[in-house]
């Protein structure tokens, strides 16, 4: 993976949460052990050029709201694939 240190270990954090579930960018920040780096998580998940392999699809807003999806198909193609995987939102 090609990517800053922290861009890498949000990534791999990614990895983590199971198809069909979805984490906010404060639980990431958390579970990456930088609990007020929630702004930083989403701008890594911006940047990420590996989705949906890395799902970043499965991170949202802490408001429930989606929040954004840089992939090919923009927050339409974000929403298709939580939906694929059975996530109501």
């Amino acid at each position: 993976m090609k990517g800053t240190f922290f861009q890498k270990k949000v990534w791999n954090y990614l990895k983590t949460i199971p198809k069909g579930q979805v984490r906010t960018y404060k639980q990431v920040a958390i579970g990456i052990k930088r609990p007020k780096s929630a702004r930083a998580v989403a701008n890594a998940c911006a940047k990420n050029p590996y989705a949906p392999q890395i799902p970043c699809h499965r991170v949202i807003r802490s408001d429930g709201g989606l929040g954004g999806y840089s992939g090919i198909g923009g927050i339409k193609k974000k929403l298709r694939l939580l939906r694929s995987e059975k996530v109501s939102i």
